[in-house]
């Protein structure tokens, strides 16, 4: 059985990133502004996590295959190109951890290389091979004890590649994209072999196009409304939709999103009366996101009725005040030595998570499984 990290030993979580782009610059960011401004409540669903606050969070390392980053504190670079997030803390703390270089695997999309350098990332075609003994050492050895994985989309082998070195670590996961490893059974049953918490899959942005449609739809049905059918279209400019250019690559993204939505339904639609999924990749909106939403549904009298919702957020911002609860949460769950997926949790921050449910059952568990592991710490010798 794997032995959990010995970071232990400290009092706050210790993070490893997977993938320094635009959402790690958010995070990376956002713990410095909450640790500077640690009165502030605004934008975090729970303010402290079983006696954490956001910015006790700590960066451990990172991993990434682009030339510009590897080998640079993460501090930095966060602020390479081609990442184009927001930047709402300039000068986020630095404490000195480096971003090495991970494995290519399939975490670059072939078509990228058509799209100029700053738009894309940069390698090495000469760069040696990365193997997980190379990762698990260097997560032991910055003392990591979660690790967070914003590989792009379709990175199936690499996300494989990186939830084995966290088992072979003894840290605790927690899975962003729509690689589905907590909600695949094999993969849960090797973290709860391993008594190493993982939270997943694909992460629900805080305030986004997921939630806000999940809570439509769920509202319509609960007020006797008929939906018939519902689309769903995202646009922006980051390198995350630069990269889901690559249609193969959206398999399991199209699943996660549309799983997301459809689940709050008593009767789910079919698949020909619905439609979740990126529309397409414009530059200039850098990481700014645009959503449409549109439901038709046939009200009292089966009188036809539509909806229309636009919303405009900066993408990656909006992601990250759903990892730091999700961190939080891996490590406390960590601390008390609870292996596996994070059903609760999970079914609250995720798209795709092992078990889907309504979003106030979700965050109603999710609050009681926290309240639950503080009283466990209060109450332990």
């Amino acid at each position: 059985m794997t032995q959990p990290s010995t970071s232990l030993a400290g009092t706050a979580p210790r993070i490893a990133i997977v993938g320094v782009g635009n959402c790690a610059s958010a995070l990376i960011q956002g713990l410095s502004w909450y640790r500077r401004h640690d009165s502030s409540h605004v934008g975090l669903m729970h303010p402290t996590i079983g006696g954490l606050s956001v910015g006790d969070i700590e960066i451990a390392c990172a991993f990434d295959v682009d030339t510009r980053k590897v080998h640079t504190s993460v501090a930095k670079a966060i602020f390479a190109a081609p990442n184009n997030a927001h930047i709402f803390c300039p000068d986020p703390d630095d404490n000195g951890a480096l971003v090495h270089l991970g494995p290519r695997c399939d975490g670059v999309a072939s078509h990228l290389e058509h799209f100029p350098a700053e738009r894309r990332a940069v390698t090495d075609d000469h760069a040696p091979d990365i193997q997980i003994d190379d990762v698990v050492r260097i997560l032991r050895e910055s003392r990591a004890n979660v690790l967070v994985n914003y590989l792009p989309v379709g990175s199936q082998k690499a996300a494989e590649f990186y939830a084995q070195a966290c088992l072979d670590a003894g840290v605790a996961m927690v899975n962003c994209i729509p690689v589905f490893i907590a909600s695949e059974p094999a993969w849960a049953d090797k973290f709860t072999s391993a008594r190493l918490p993982i939270i997943g899959d694909d992460v629900k942005s805080q305030f986004g196009a997921t939630i806000i449609h999940r809570q439509l739809m769920a509202l319509a049905e609960t007020r006797g409304i008929a939906i018939s059918s519902s689309y769903q279209l995202n646009v922006g400019g980051n390198t995350d939709f630069l990269n889901m250019l690559e249609r193969t690559r959206l398999g399991s993204k199209k699943t996660s999103k549309t799983e997301a939505v459809n689940s709050q339904l008593h009767k789910p639609l079919d698949a020909g009366h619905i439609h979740i999924g990126p529309s397409d990749y414009i530059p200039f909106l850098n990481d700014r996101k645009i959503c449409y939403i549109r439901i038709n549904a046939h009200g009292f009298g089966g009188l036809p009725m539509e909806a229309d919702v636009k919303l405009a957020v900066e993408d990656s911002p909006n992601s990250a005040g759903v990892v730091v609860d999700a961190v939080r949460c891996a490590w406390l769950a960590l601390k008390a030595g609870v292996g596996g997926p994070l059903i609760g949790v999970s079914a609250a921050l995720m798209k795709h998570p092992p078990q889907q449910q309504t979003d106030a059952d979700a965050a109603a568990a999710m609050d009681a499984w926290i309240e639950a592991q503080g009283k466990a710490a209060t109450d332990a010798p």
